[in-house]
């Protein structure tokens, strides 16, 4: 069976999306872009929201700007490869190959999936992942936490969800950005 991972940058206290402005710096740098492809490369399939989908669409493109470094069309690539389901009640159409909509998030069908898939599966965005936290659905959490407060927007973790959870590899990067990886007890 695959596992599901949630992964995001959030900030040093907590939040995958700011109020106001980015999250901070640490994420841009080579090393960690490069990391974080090696990460996910294996990833057979993507599970977003309507706006992460719109952020992450990008990668069905990169690879035809000028002057590309290698690390970049090679996420471009493996991102391409993946599967996609982009949960939305708005969205009419996808602009990426191998791209379905649904319409809302069923965690039977999302444990299916799980169930049937060759290569793990991640959850992307904050509004989907919390629905997928509260469902039981969740084996790991990969956090990515920049050097920056934001004080507040949308949190990494969903509020009223208990969890506890095994830490089984940490980084530290040169740009201050450190990787947390846990999994599910």
């Amino acid at each position: 069976m695959a596992k599901l991972i949630y992964s995001m940058i959030c900030s040093l206290d907590g939040y995958a999306e700011a109020a106001e402005g980015d999250l901070g710096t640490g994420a841009g740098d080579p090393e960690v872009h490069t990391f974080v492809g090696d990460l996910f490369r294996p990833v057979g399939t993507y599970l977003y929201g309507r706006r992460m989908y719109e952020t992450m669409v990008y990668w069905e493109t990169a690879h035809t700007e000028p002057d590309q470094p290698p690390h970049i069309l090679q996420y471009a690539r493996d991102w391409q490869a993946a599967e996609k389901v982009v949960y939305s009640t708005t969205l009419q159409s996808v602009s990426s190959a191998k791209t379905r909509i649904e319409r809302y998030f069923d965690p039977d069908a999302v444990r299916r999936l799980k169930a049937e898939a060759d290569h793990d599966l991640t959850v992307d965005g904050p509004n989907l992942a919390a629905q997928a936290i509260a469902a039981g659905l969740v084996d790991e959490y990969h956090l990515f936490i920049t050097t920056s407060v934001v004080g507040g927007g949308k949190r990494f973790f969903p509020d009223g969800v208990r969890l506890d959870l095994e830490l089984v590899e940490e980084r530290a990067f040169d740009s201050g950005l450190i990787y947390a990886r846990y999994r599910t007890r």
